[in-house]
């Protein structure tokens, strides 16, 4: 059974940053496109970003310039370090593929304050 376990959340400042990781069990995660998702209160999931196996990144214009996505096939990991966090930024951030989706972890909280 594939799991995805996200971390890395908290409570931030605007202006702040932090790095959210994403480890996924599972022998397909090296050659799968990963993207960091995220879901508001009341709002749909969005995609942030995702990372294709070779390393292409893709961004939302809402993150552009401010998350980096980033990624370690040896640990089966995926990151996203986040800086310059705004208020609009808090949400629920989880990880999966980006086509044919795995069972969604928990996910983890982020909270930007003003």
């Amino acid at each position: 059974q594939v799991q995805l376990v996200e971390s890395g959340g908290g409570l931030v400042q605007a202006g702040g940053s932090l790095r959210l990781s994403c480890l996924a069990s599972g022998s397909s995660f090296s050659i799968s496109t990963m993207a960091w998702y995220r879901q508001a209160p009341g709002k749909q999931r969005e995609l942030v970003a995702h990372i294709t196996s070779g390393g292409y990144t893709e961004y939302a214009d809402s993150v552009k310039g401010r998350f980096t996505i980033s990624r370690d096939n040896a640990k089966k990991t995926m990151y996203l370090q986040m800086n310059s966090l705004k208020p609009e930024d808090t949400a629920v951030y989880y990880c999966n593929r980006k086509y044919t989706y795995l069972p969604w972890g928990q996910g983890t909280q982020v909270t930007v304050s003003s």
